[in-house]
């Protein structure tokens, strides 16, 4: 199976998982978990990550993370391989400590972020190994909150500014939103994540798609994401073929159904109403295209200028 996508850049925020391999344990003490947390800390040093939440449970551990530099993957292979090498050292064991690569989700920080650190301060309430998230050592909760000081390297400011005024308004808001749910079933916000890759708004993943994935929009790995996208309308298709082929009416008429086909995601029937033809009449027009494409190199740059265009316009 082809790996999933990693879109990175400067700035980008992540909801970040590492797993145990087989779902065995990464924490087998006290100093364990003391070890994994110095090198999230050494992760901001020498590679500029910042961390905005974390909570190691037993098998995996969570992270809300940004990364300034674009270097997702220089971050976590500093964190695992380095937790790796003295968890196997102190053990005399050798071989994977994590199961496959860790899962990466890229999010969009606004509207988002908020409900992800909520998310990962209530997993030890959701696993049963404590009663409020408070009560749980091993994340930034407490931190949140005011119950301990924040270490240098975690920075609860961001999630913070959208509560109270103050500081202490701010930690005492924070926690009234994460009390809500303590203790509550409900639906994780990453089951709206986008193939497990991205999480984020229409306009979000609209602008990521424009940006960063032009140029692998035909990834195997992506068929939820590339549904998801906003695409032009034929409306949008015929008055671009108007614009750029003057004469030969059937000609581009017959251009206007391949890449109504080509682009806007609607089936035979849908291009037939709009164009007043059947779904035979439609395959037959886009056909007549594909034919003339294979035959003239001219016409196949010029009808992929005006794909391009046409999908800049969709997003």
């Amino acid at each position: 199976m082809a790996r999933p996508l990693r879109v990175t850049y400067p700035g980008a925020f992540y909801h970040i998982t590492a797993r145990g391999n087989e779902r065995k344990a990464i924490f087998k003490s006290i100093r364990d978990r003391e070890k994994l947390l110095e090198y999230c800390e050494s992760a901001t040093e020498r590679y500029n990550a910042v961390i905005h939440a974390y909570c190691l449970m037993d098998n995996h551990y969570h992270l809300l993370l940004e990364t300034p530099s674009g270097n997702l993957s220089k971050i976590l292979a500093h964190i695992n391989g380095a937790y790796t090498s003295y968890f196997n050292a102190k053990r005399g064991r050798c071989g994977h400590l994590f199961q496959g690569r860790y899962k990466a989700i890229l999010i969009e920080a606004d509207g988002y972020a908020i409900e992800l650190s909520r998310y990962i301060h209530l997993n030890p309430v959701r696993a049963r190994l404590s009663q409020t998230p408070e009560d749980y050592k091993w994340s930034s909760y407490a931190a949140y909150i005011g119950k301990e000081k924040v270490p240098d390297w975690l920075k609860v400011n961001f999630i913070l500014g959208y509560f109270g005024k103050t500081l202490s308004a701010a930690q005492r808001d924070y926690r009234c939103f994460v009390d809500k749910l303590t203790g509550q079933e409900y639906d994780s916000p990453l089951k709206g994540a986008i193939n497990s890759t991205m999480l984020g708004s229409k306009e979000f993943i609209g602008m990521i798609q424009g940006r960063y994935l032009a140029g692998k929009s035909d990834d195997k790995d992506l068929p939820a994401l590339k549904a998801f996208m906003p695409k032009p309308t034929m409306e949008d298709i015929e008055k671009h073929v108007d614009h750029v082929i003057e004469d030969k009416k059937m000609f581009s008429r017959n251009v206007m159904i391949y890449l109504s086909q080509k682009l806007t995601g609607k089936n035979l029937d849908e291009i037939g109403r709009h164009f007043n033809i059947g779904g035979s009449a439609v395959c037959q027009a886009a056909r007549r295209i594909i034919e003339k494409i294979e035959q003239d190199d001219d016409l196949k740059n010029a009808l992929a200028e005006m794909e391009g265009h046409l999908k800049r316009i969709g997003s």
